[in-house]
């Protein structure tokens, strides 16, 4: 829960800006983990997890502005 609560203080500037740097980041540790596999690879999960909070805040910013 603290995690979302970081996210919703965040402009949307700065969560988009944050969703290309997890996503940079996730793409990077795959390729890496390819090449020679992660001691915990643990971590490409908890970037995707990430990656899906900030798409979670943004469509709620989202629909929160239609209404």
């Amino acid at each position: 829960m603290k995690k979302q609560e970081e996210l919703r203080e965040l402009s949307d500037k700065d969560l988009k800006d944050r969703l290309d740097a997890e996503v940079m980041e996730l793409s990077q540790l795959r390729i890496n983990h390819t090449i020679t596999p992660l001691d915990n690879s643990g971590i490409i999960k908890e970037k995707r997890r990430n990656i899906a909070r900030v798409h979670t805040e943004l469509r709620a910013r989202e629909l929160k502005n239609v209404e």
